[in-house]
């Protein structure tokens, strides 16, 4: 047996940004599309150690060693070894970020710094410093406060030292990088190249007009970072509501504890020291040395300066067979269920279900849960509509959805004074799930429509991620649906569910018999097999169930975008189990979940990962597909990614990202030939002859 069971979940999370970087730093993918992967992976540490680190961070400060949560490594170690790996990320991804950059100069575009202005450029730049910048920078003196101010966590800032003429007296500084102007500044060029400066360095070239009060002889300016903890410390006191609570921990969480300072690897010791001490950071957070510009997640909003052909060709999304924009959706759902498949497919089907139940006057409620939302979200226009036009609306949205809090409270607000019922969810649970169910009264009786998805109701995030949507109006199902909502409002009352499997009651112990029932079937020498899609597998009771599947014969194929602890692979322990990563222009994100069950297949949607918390901490709904058209089409889904040999990865216990080996076969990129599978079902329907009326 091999010694070692699972993988740590935070180093096989590094492994997947590990990933990120990868697209970042492979030169078949354009030039501008590997800066927004520098700035995906530069975005994804933040969190990181904002919430995972922080954790961790947390339990070594109690004193407690913590083997027992980590897969058997203390938080003391585990600490040491991320703080490692991260600075040698750093380091690879400074790497890439100065080849992407000589390649953008091979492609006449020249990212400069301010020793790099031309006269013209000057002239340009004294103006946009003048009439924009200026306004909205932030400068502190910080010798002479009596407290140090507090520096967010979602900014960068230049750290400033001025050597002053009288008595080599030195004076610090920080200026703020300000957020709402666009970090990357085009500047005029009268031939063909292109000339892009960071606003870092426009302060940089501008610091004796912002200083020019001071009598000193010298000024330099290197950038410092700061990521807190961004843990929320929710008020006990009964008297507020969850709405007041959540906003107070939100405003509180900007002075969270520092848990990683990154700085100027050029930064003067002096400059460097008065701020680890004035900001009290000491050796349990992470100290990282890195380059002239930090907060490179902005890369992700770099301007395309009008060169599509250096970025992904988009794919315009495409219709859902059968069913149209124009005409009644409820009419056709009333008749069969039909997947939405975003975003292959388009996401506008979804609003157009709730625009239209906002405006049919034979829909008398409206029930959906929120979790992330668009920033002017049509979801939100269409069930205002249909508050004003007399329906019941009732919205579970979740003011605990990650960095997401402030967001979510605002819209609580509009919709509150919108005459909308809004529940705020459960006491110690967060409302993961994805549903929404109507109520429409047909010939005097009332009919159920609805979907389930394994994504947010998110029409920006639905341009970027994989997700599936289930409309119908299946009379179970959404009978399920409609107890879920009574369990929000009565939640000590745990209720029978006929379908849906639901968290936190039933997920573990359901998919625990799927896979014991797979087992039989392996015993009893029946076909089997289990293909599970998802985006982490860390709960060590699932994966050792696994492990026991594949001892007993079932074939386990897996897809898993990001942690992966269970090792594959591993004679006597996981033989029988293969694992993937697929990590592309789109991010994975739909949970598919495919049991063979001796041929009489059974396939599920998910909004929940094989997680612990997913499995027991919070709502999660998983949805039995009983359309065979539908089921069809997952399983052909899993079948082309597995087929994949184009940006798959291997999970192993290397944690190498080993890609998968094409073997002469030719390239078969699994999101590119999901487009196509859709673009057939199409071209098949049109060559079908159309009956005559």
């Amino acid at each position: 047996m091999y010694e070692q069971k699972y993988i740590d979940r935070e180093k096989s999370w590094l492994a997947f940004n590990a990933r990120v970087l990868q697209e970042a730093g492979d030169n078949t993918v354009p030039l501008l599309d590997r800066l927004r992967f520098v700035g995906i992976f530069s975005n994804n540490l933040d969190e990181f150690f904002r919430v995972r680190y922080a954790a961790i961070r947390r339990l070594s400060l109690s004193g407690i060693s913590g083997e027992k949560y980590l897969g058997g490594v203390s938080a003391h170690q585990l600490i040491k070894d991320i703080t490692e790996i991260v600075i040698q990320q750093q380091s690879e991804s400074l790497r890439i970020l100065g080849n992407i950059e000589a390649e953008l100069e091979a492609e006449n575009i020249f990212i400069i710094n301010e020793n790099q202005i031309t006269e013209a450029q000057e002239h340009f730049l004294r103006d946009f410093f003048t009439q924009k910048l200026s306004p909205e920078l932030v400068t502190i003196i910080l010798n002479d406060l009596a407290e140090f101010p507090v520096l967010k966590d979602t900014l960068g800032y230049l750290a400033i030292r001025l050597e002053m003429n009288t008595n080599d007296e030195v004076r610090y500084a920080v200026v703020e990088i300000p957020k709402t102007i666009n970090r990357f500044v085009v500047l005029p060029s009268n031939d063909d190249k292109q000339y892009v400066i960071l606003i870092d360095d426009v302060i940089r070239h501008n610091l004796s007009n912002i200083f020019n009060i001071f009598d000193y002889k010298s000024v330099s300016a290197h950038m410092i970072k700061i990521t807190r903890d961004a843990q929320l410390d929710i008020d006990s006191d009964l008297s507020k509501s969850m709405l007041e609570k959540i906003a107070t921990s939100v405003k509180d969480r900007r002075i969270g504890e520092p848990v990683r300072f990154i700085y100027d690897s050029l930064i003067e010791d002096d400059t460097l020291r008065f701020f680890l001490d004035k900001m009290k950071i000491v050796e349990t957070d992470s100290i990282i040395p890195g380059g002239r510009y930090h907060n490179r997640r902005d890369y992700m909003s770099f301007p395309n300066l009008g060169r599509y052909d250096l970025l992904y060709k988009t794919n315009d999304p495409l219709p859902i067979p059968g069913l149209s924009l124009e005409g009644s959706i409820l009419q056709k759902i009333g008749k069969k269920d039909y997947l939405l498949h975003a975003p292959y497919q388009s996401f506008s089907y979804l609003t157009k279900f709730l625009r239209e139940a906002a405006l049919d006057p034979k829909v008398v409620s409206i029930k959906i849960t929120l979790y992330r939302l668009a920033k002017n979200s049509q979801i939100i226009s269409s069930l205002i509509n249909a508050a004003k036009n007399g329906k019941r609306v009732v919205v579970q949205i979740e003011l605990q959805a990650r960095f997401d809090e402030a967001s979510n409270i605002s819209y609580a607000e509009q919709m509150q004074t919108e005459g909308i019922e809004l529940i705020f969810g459960i006491k110690s649970l967060k409302v993961h799930s994805k549903i929404c169910v109507i109520e429409r009264v047909e010939e005097g009786k009332t009919r159920r429509y609805g979907f389930i998805s394994t994504g947010n109701f998110n029409e920006s995030t639905a341009k970027i991620y994989t997700d599936v949507t289930l409309f119908t109006c299946h009379p179970g199902i959404l009978k399920d649906i409609s107890k879920i909502f009574e369990f929000f409002d009565i939640n000590y009352r745990v209720h029978r569910y006929k379908h849906l499997i639901v968290s936190p009651h039933y997920t573990r112990t359901k998919f625990i018999k799927l896979i014991d029932r797979e087992i039989l079937h392996a015993l009893a020498g029946r076909k089997t097999h289990i293909k599970l899609k998802m985006n982490s597998l860390s709960d060590f009771k699932m994966i050792d169930k696994l492990y026991e599947a594949s001892n007993a014969g079932v074939k386990i194929q897996l897809q898993v975008r990001g942690i992966c602890s269970l090792i594959p692979g591993i004679p006597g322990m996981s033989e029988n189990i293969e694992a993937i990563s697929i990590v592309d222009n789109y991010l994975e994100h739909s949970r598919v979940y495919i049991f063979g069950n001796a041929g009489l297949t059974e396939v599920y949607i998910s909004s929940a990962d094989f997680m612990t918390r997913n499995l027991d901490g919070r709502v999660e709904v998983t949805c039995p597909i009983y359309d065979l058209e539908i089921k069809k089409e997952l399983i052909d889904n899993f079948n082309i990614a597995w087929k994949g040999n184009v940006k798959v990865r291997y999970h192993s216990y290397k944690l190498d990202n080993k890609y998968k080996a094409r073997n002469h076969h030719a390239p078969f990129r699994a999101q590119l030939e999901t487009y196509k599978y859709y673009q057939h079902k199409i071209e098949k329907i049109e060559k079908i002859p159309q009956k005559i009326s």
